[in-house]
């Protein structure tokens, strides 16, 4: 199950720095207050004599929750905040080392004293990267982003205390940008987790972690916004905040207000690759679950129902026989999917999965995702202005199946695009006779900015009709390849490089 997602404005940048040579400078300090109990004020709208009688219950008392006691938080819990150094190398080629200068991170750490910048040599370069992380169980278990600890060969965690130890991968999930380390330790200082489902707009969240390298860092701010879907993330419904996270936070926890962990800090927002006001957490519970599977098996696993969803619009939901724009719209069904054999179609509005009610698209995402492969579920569809359950047995998100597979063939995905044919509706209704749509995006592909529910329409000069032949010529192992894509309607070509 895959979303249909329109163009950003602007780019969603990772935070994680990495900087080939550069040893990241780091600093550290922790608060020594105590906790103090919260208690209700009250304030009361005033008004003039001569003002028009107020709205009912505009004078009734607004309780305001005093603001935390961050210092208490961070000396109670920062001591299980590590920093996280990661050790590689990686393929530069020419086009990778254009424009250097004008780099954000570039600049910032140009102004660091001591700070020697090498331009690095074509082919295989070492890199060094920072992030966060925290740990979570006495013995060494520590959990950070996936994206942190990618390509790394050697990955070294900073303790609160100065401490500085090697690092075991235990197992990754791309699909939810999860990673697990163990390290060889005892007694160790852990965080405490809350209910994400109990946090809301407008809560109390400290981050902390290593922005540019600067370990224990401490920022605050609130939540946002709850349930954000965000182009490749389909399964994560992600906690919004304006706590300054940037570039190295990756991987740390956000706290609460009563100091337990609710997200963890993965994305920004952003026009320059810095903070401006809009960072994204993995909530804990989901984290926790990809953790467990990946503790006890090396890896996670998701479920799938095989659709492609979308929002609905105020007008959307009226043509539907809908009175409000709640559910997610299936624009399109993979053959031979759970979806598929379970009788929905395109059109159909999905508006509960078991007990959960779909208000968004990212809802069905998020709830499919963290559900097991062959879990049978009730859907509830609204299908020509009425109501119709299913019995749905999910698919396996990793299993291959007809020709919807990685378009590389390969388990690592060099192009990291999965593929199927356009169906007789899809042709129609992109008015194509021919191309691949996209249901789910990573790697190359996705830094190139194609999106799930693009259509491939043609590969370096040749129209795209089937996966085996994207396969195909991906496996000449060329350095990049130029894909001619449909875009709601707009043709672009787009370059991936692959090398």
């Amino acid at each position: 199950m895959k979303m249909r997602l329109k163009p950003i404005a602007v780019s969603l940048a990772t935070a994680g720095v990495l900087v080939a040579g550069l040893a990241a400078y780091q600093s550290s300090r922790a608060g020594i207050l105590g906790f103090f109990d919260h208690k209700d004020t009250t304030v009361t709208a005033a008004a003039s004599d001569t003002a028009a009688p107020a709205p009912q219950g505009a004078n009734e008392k607004m309780p305001m929750m005093q603001a935390p006691n961050y210092r208490a938080i961070v000396q109670r819990w920062g001591p299980a905040v590590v920093g996280v150094t990661v050790e590689g190398t990686r393929h530069i080629d020419a086009d990778d080392m254009a424009g250097d200068s004008n780099d954000p991170f570039f600049q910032f750490f140009r102004g660091l004293p001591g700070f020697q910048f090498r331009m690095p040599h074509q082919g295989d370069t070492p890199f060094r990267g920072q992030g966060s992380g925290f740990i979570v169980s006495s013995d060494g278990l520590i959990l950070t982003n996936a994206h942190v600890v990618r390509d790394a060969r050697e990955v070294t965690v900073k303790l609160a205390d100065r401490r500085e130890l090697k690092a075991r991968v235990l197992g990754a999930d791309p699909a939810t940008d999860i990673a697990v380390l163990r390290v060889n330790a005892e007694k160790l200082p852990t965080v405490q987790f809350g209910d994400p489902k109990a946090l809301q707009v407008g809560d109390y969240v400290l981050a902390i972690g290593a922005p540019f390298g600067f370990e224990q860092s401490v920022t605050a701010g609130i939540v946002s916004a709850k349930g954000r879907s965000l182009p490749g993330d389909t399964y994560v419904p992600f906690i919004q905040t304006d706590a300054a996270v940037n570039p190295g936070n990756s991987g740390g926890p956000l706290f609460d207000a009563e100091g337990e962990v609710v997200g963890i800090n993965a994305q920004i927002y952003s026009q320059t690759g810095g903070y401006q006001g809009l960072a994204f957490a993995i909530p804990i519970d989901v984290a926790l679950h990809a953790k467990d599977q990946i503790v006890a098996t090396g890896h996670a696993t998701h479920a799938r129902l095989g659709v492609m969803v979308q929002d609905l619009d105020q007008a959307l939901a009226e043509s539907f026989g809908l009175s409000r724009p709640d559910g997610a719209l299936v624009s399109s069904v993979e053959p031979d999917s759970a979806a598929a054999k379970a009788g929905i179609k395109p059109g159909d509005v999905i508006t509960q999965i078991g007990s959960t009610p779909v208000k968004r698209a990212g809802d069905l995402s998020s709830t499919i995702g963290m559900s097991a492969p062959g879990t049978k579920v009730e859907v509830q569809v609204w299908r020509d202005k009425s109501t119709h359950e299913m019995q749905v047995a999910l698919g396996s998100a990793t299993a291959d199946k007809g020709e919807t597979a990685s378009a590389s063939g390969q388990e690592n995905g060099r192009l990291g695009l999965a593929l199927h044919p356009l169906t007789k509706d899809e042709r129609a209704a992109v008015e194509v006779d021919h191309g691949l749509m996209v249901e789910d995006v990573s790697g190359a592909a996705a830094r190139a900015g194609i999106q799930p529910g693009d259509v491939v329409l043609g590969i370096n000069g040749q129209p795209a009709r089937s996966v085996e032949q994207v396969r195909s010529v991906v496996s000449g192992h060329p350095k990049s390849v130029a894909l001619l894509i449909d875009r709601n309607g707009q043709k672009i070509f787009v370059p991936v490089k692959l090398g």
